[in-house]
């Protein structure tokens, strides 16, 4: 019914950039919330970044002046550029978006498959 998909992980090297693209297709009526989280082998999922349909964005502390995040409503997408990434920025990042369908109508928070981001040292 809706879909999200993620691109743009990979390998980058301690200080580089990256940045990542969410798209969302199918039976949308409107995307309110989007947000980027992530997850690390073993350890709890953490929120990342969110942006409101009113453009209102917040960011974790932990990236909080090295990430960006900014979303296309017209397109359905959403986008995280990712500046001056550290080690611990490994994760696998996913995307997620507080979705209304129309035919039936129906409110939906819907998941990427998630993109793996490796920071090497």
């Amino acid at each position: 019914q809706v879909q999200l998909v993620e691109s743009g992980g990979g390998l980058v090297q301690a200080g580089g950039s990256l940045r990542l693209s969410c798209a969302a297709s199918g039976n949308i009526f409107s995307i309110n919330t989007m947000r980027w989280h992530r997850q690390v082998l073993g350890k709890q999922l953490e929120l990342v970044a969110s942006i409101a349909s009113s453009g209102i964005t917040n960011y974790a502390d932990s990236v909080k002046g090295r990430f960006t995040i900014s979303a296309d409503y017209a397109k359905n997408a959403m986008y995280l550029q990712m500046n001056s990434l550290k080690p611990e920025d490994t994760a696998v990042y996913y995307c997620n978006a507080d979705i209304a369908t129309q035919y039936p109508f129906d409110t939906l928070d819907a998941w990427g498959q998630g993109t793996l981001v490796t920071v090497s040292s």
